[in-house]
């Protein structure tokens, strides 16, 4: 373990590092908590979004708890847990936030900011309408669809972790997807209103071919998720597979 020390001694001192990690992980933790209880408590025009499961019918909303619950989870690590590059045994609270980044909070993230900002260019009525320009702030937008994409990649150079099995970790996100499609076909149901305007000019055949690229788009962002760590962190990744064996 001393000889991988050694090895990986780079320009930067451990001190520098917990600093960094600690700047990132409490203005995340300010911004994000910030944004979850600012659009919590905001007003939507009923001309454009149905009140019924208010915000939490959103992706958009349910990502910005995951990420405020990531950088308090990280925030919390940084004082009672480890940031050990392989800790020889892993805390539970590291544990956790290995396995929020690595199923959730990484590849909701990207999902998120991509889709939303594709469809914006394309046609911002799909998701967000103009009716909305008084009363949500452009900050606001940016916390929730940019911001979110900018942390969570800086996160992924500044700080390594174990990635679980591909299966379990796949299986997780597939949960967690499978689980908010059926969310927004329950809120379908009783409000007979979808939640974003683009499902509303889809057909039938159109929105099962949106849902499962959108399934698929974000299990590939698992797989990209993986692979940056791999690639960053490979000596970090040999060793904590040589340990594991």
């Amino acid at each position: 373990m001393a000889r991988y020390k050694s090895k990986n001694k780079g320009s930067t001192s451990p001190g520098f590092n917990r600093a960094v990690q600690l700047l990132l992980h409490t203005t995340a933790v300010i911004q994000f908590n910030y944004g979850v209880y600012y659009f919590y408590n905001l007003e939507l025009p009923r001309s454009a979004f149905h009140p019924y499961a208010g915000k939490f019918k959103f992706l958009t909303f349910i990502c910005a708890i995951i990420q405020a619950l990531y950088y308090i989870v990280s925030l919390v690590n940084d004082f009672v847990g480890t940031n050990e590059l392989v800790p020889r045994r892993a805390p539970a609270i590291r544990q956790f936030k290995d396995w929020l980044l690595s199923t959730l909070a990484f590849p909701v993230a990207l999902n998120v900011g991509i889709t939303f900002w594709t469809l914006y260019a394309i046609d911002r009525e799909l998701v967000f309408p103009k009716v909305l320009d008084p009363v949500f702030p452009s900050w606001l937008n940016h916390v929730l669809h940019t911001n979110i994409v900018v942390f969570i990649v800086l996160e992924m150079f500044t700080s390594y972790r174990a990635y679980p099995s591909r299966a379990k970790g796949l299986t997780g996100l597939a949960i967690f997807m499978g689980s908010y499609l059926v969310w927004i076909h329950i809120i379908k149901h009783y409000s007979n209103v979808w939640v974003y305007p683009v499902l509303e000019v889809l057909q039938l055949p159109q929105r099962i071919v949106f849902f499962v690229a959108v399934l698929g788009f974000t299990f590939a962002l698992y797989l990209l998720g993986e692979f940056i760590n791999n690639v960053v962190w490979a000596k970090e990744v040999k060793l904590s597979q040589r340990k594991s064996n």
